[in-house]
């Protein structure tokens, strides 16, 4: 599973891997049950890898913040999306000190520990991730 091939779909749970293009859209495999559908261009997709969390100087390539998480919990699951608000921001304080709490809301952080902790349920090695940043770094 490269991490470069999985998006989240807007309206529906959970995370999926890009299997194949079609002329109208792509076919996705679920993360998390397996299942085969496909996706159209009505659907509001995102790359994983475009997206990025605000600190106070720069933003931070979402594989960059996994990646400490995955440091944090020596490859374990984080603590539940389903915690309070202020354990779910003391958490991501930890993983990302200088993250900017104003422009990074509670439930930007219960999406992040959410993927994570299903990328960690799907066996993801996040030891590939320190390769995907360090070459967004030299381009």
């Amino acid at each position: 599973m490269e991490f470069n091939k999985i998006i989240a779909v807007t309206g529906r749970p959970g995370l999926f891997e890009i299997l194949s293009q079609t002329k109208t859209g792509v076919i996705v495999k679920s993360i998390v049950d397996g299942k085969r559908f496909p996706i159209t261009a009505t659907h509001n997709v995102s790359l994983l890898e475009n997206i990025a969390i605000y600190t106070y100087e720069t933003e931070v390539p979402l594989a960059e913040v996994f990646k400490a998480m995955a440091d944090k919990t020596e490859g374990k699951e984080a603590i539940s999306h389903k915690e309070s608000g202020k354990k779910l921001e003391s958490f991501f304080a930890e993983v990302l000190p200088d993250y900017d709490n104003e422009r990074v809301y509670t439930s930007n952080i219960k999406k992040v520990v959410q993927w994570f902790n299903t990328l960690v349920k799907a066996n993801f090695d996040f030891s590939t991730l320190a390769q995907v940043a360090t070459t967004e770094e030299e381009e």
